[in-house]
């Protein structure tokens, strides 16, 4: 991903608490608050989807693949991602 930005999900939490443009600022936060939980790399102006699409890390085989509810759930193993304990990458 060339543009992106780094989104932190905390452990249990239902929605994300940041969002930063690189990921040194990301982990200096965490660390600060010795947060757990998870930090995901998403590209900008660009659906995760469609990311995954023109990458060829998916292909669509089912017809529920091609529809907005699948869509706009859509996440990818192939994004960059890191999980934290105690505000420690593990």
């Amino acid at each position: 991903m060339e543009d992106k930005i780094y989104v932190f999900h905390g452990s249990g939490a239902q929605f994300c608490s940041a969002v930063f443009n690189c990921r040194d600022k990301a982990e200096e936060w965490i660390a600060k608050n010795t947060l757990s939980g998870m930090l995901t790399a998403y590209p900008l102006n660009q659906g995760v989807y469609d990311w995954a699409l023109a990458k060829e890390y998916f292909t669509p085989k089912k017809d529920y693949h091609k529809e907005s509810k699948f869509i706009g759930s859509f996440t990818s193993a192939s994004q960059e991602h890191y999980h934290y304990e105690n505000g420690e990458n593990s």
